[in-house]
C-alpha cells in the first residue's frame, strides 16, 4: 500500500503543478496581450493631444487680427484697401476656355 500512495501523491502533485503552471503560462501571455493593447491605445492617446494642441494653436491664431486676415485672404479672397490684385493666367487655361 504505500508504494501505491506515493504514486497517488506524486501523481496529484504533478497534476497540481502542471494545472498551476499552465495557469501561470496563460497569464503571462494574457498579459503580454493587454500590454500590447495598452501601447497601442496610447500611442492613438497622444496622436490624438497632439491633434488638440494643434487645433488649439489654430483657434489662438484665428483669433487674433492676423489671423482674421489670413483667413479672409485664403478662404475669401479679400484684399485690404490700397492692395492690388494681379491675376496670372496660362496658356493652358486660355485654350481650355474658348472649348
Amino acid at each position: 500500500m504505500p508504494p501505491l500512495r506515493r504514486i497517488f501523491l506524486a501523481s496529484f502533485i504533478l497534476l497540481t503543478l502542471s494545472i498551476t503552471v499552465t495557469y501561470y503560462i496563460f497569464e503571462i501571455s494574457r498579459i503580454a496581450q493587454l500590454e500590447e493593447v495598452i501601447e497601442k491605445q496610447e500611442a492613438i492617446l497622444n496622436d490624438r493631444r497632439e491633434n488638440v494642441r494643434n487645433y488649439q494653436e489654430q483657434v489662438a491664431f484665428y483669433k487674433t487680427p492676423e489671423g482674421i486676415q489670413h483667413l479672409a485672404r485664403e478662404q475669401y479672397n479679400l484684399v485690404m484697401p490700397g492692395e492690388r490684385v494681379i491675376l496670372l493666367r496660362s496658356p493652358d487655361a486660355a485654350s481650355n476656355v474658348s472649348h
